[in-house]
Order: structure tokens, then sequence, then C-alpha cells
């Protein structure tokens, strides 16, 4: 079931003029459409902030909301009922694409609590070359081994050759970089129970935890991203 949020700062209907919390899209006292909601989007679908959802329930609040949304209900509405609806569609739609995927909501959620993550942390400077200085120490000697074969490949394409060795053994790097990424993604499962049922001290640990999980895994991410394009080109 889906966790819904029980209190909110309380705002007066724009029609009707009974207070309701500032989260939700429609008065539920005379159901007018409210212009776009404060907080964050969570609250869009008036969830409690957690990283274990219901992506079922979710996926229908959202189809729900979006039937209710649709522009074509406010034709005959005034001006800025229309465009509430349009405006309140589109944040409906960023909030349902963060949420539902579970590497952007984490990403989503740690963010509202003041971890930092980026692309900063992925591994590379801001040219894009590898930063050696953030390469995960037990990947390394691999990662070492790993550019310097993607740069024969690619030097070796340029000339309009071919070496099959060099392409089995990129293969082989990106099967296992592949289930390193699965493996990261186990581990963050791991902690989102701790995040969502756990006291301050613990969610302080979770949190610690998941940013250097998603720091690794964008780095690999970008690994894995690197070795397909060279092998497609």
């Amino acid at each position: 079931m889906l966790k819904i949020l029980d209190s909110a700062v309380p705002v007066a209907c724009w029609s009707c003029s009974v207070a309701h919390n500032d989260a939700t899209l429609f008065c539920p006292h005379c159901s007018k459409i409210q212009p776009p909601p404060g907080g964050d989007f969570f609250s869009v679908f008036g969830l409690k902030p957690c990283l274990n959802l219901d992506l079922m329930g979710l996926e229908h609040e959202f189809h729900r909301l979006s039937r209710k949304l649709h522009p074509d209900r406010f034709a005959r509405s005034g001006e800025h009922e229309r465009e509430w609806s349009l405006a309140d569609t589109a944040l409906l739609n960023d909030a349902y694409r963060t949420l539902k995927d579970p590497i952007h909501r984490t990403e989503y959620l740690l963010k509202l609590h003041g971890a930092e993550i980026g692309e900063e942390h992925a591994g590379k400077d801001r040219k894009g070359k590898v930063d050696t200085s953030r390469v995960p120490a037990d990947l390394l000697e691999e990662v070492f081994d790993l550019n310097m074969q993607l740069e024969e490949m690619r030097m070796a394409r340029k000339m309009g050759e071919e070496d099959p060795a060099l392409q089995v053994s990129l293969e082989q790097a990106k099967r296992k970089f592949d289930g390193l990424l699965d493996e990261v993604d186990d581990e963050l499962r791991a902690e989102w129970k701790k995040w969502d049922e756990g006291d301050a001290g613990v969610r302080s640990g979770a949190q610690k935890t998941m940013v250097a999980l998603l720091d690794r895994r964008r780095y690999l991410s970008n690994l894995v991203r690197d070795v397909t394009e060279t092998l497609g080109d």
C-alpha cells in the first residue's frame, strides 16, 4: 500500500476558501484544481518520503491524476485553471519519472536531505577523463588495464583493423562490470529498509553508505558505457 502523507502546510482554496494542505493538486472540499503545490515529488502523490514504494500503487495514482489534470477537462475553465492544468501535469510527469526509477528515487531523496550527488562524483574529471583519485581502490588496476585496451581498440578501428582477442577481453570486462552493477543495486536495496524504518542515527549511516554506493554505481556505469560504445564503433 502507498504510505500517504498525513500532514502538510494548510492553505486556503482559491475557489471555496476552505483550508487544505499545500501538497494537493485538487481541493478536497470543492474539487477545484489548485496551483502547482510546494514541497517535494513525494508530496505530489500524497506520499511520505521513503525508498520502498508500492510501484503499482504509484502508477495507478499517476494515471488517475493524469486523467483529472488533462487539459481537455479545462477547455472551458478560466485562464488560471487552464494554466494550472498544464503546470500540474508537467510537475506530475516529472515526479512520476523520478519516483518510479529506483536509482533516481534514491538520488532524489538523498539530495533532499543534503547529500552531494552528481557527475563530479562519478570518477571522472570535468573534462570527462578518468580521475584516478576517485577510482574505487579495488578496481584501480583493472580500470588502468581496461583504459589501455579501450585505447588500443579505438586505434585499431581507426586503422581499419580488427583484434578478436581484444574484442573478447573487452566483452568479458563488460560482463564483469555489469555483474558489479547488479551487486551495487542489491546493496542499495538493503539500505532502503534501514532508511525507511531507522531512527536519525541509522538513517545517517544509511545515507553515507548509499552515497558511496551511488558513487560506485555511477563510476561502473561510465565504464560499461565506454566499453559498449567502443565495441559498437
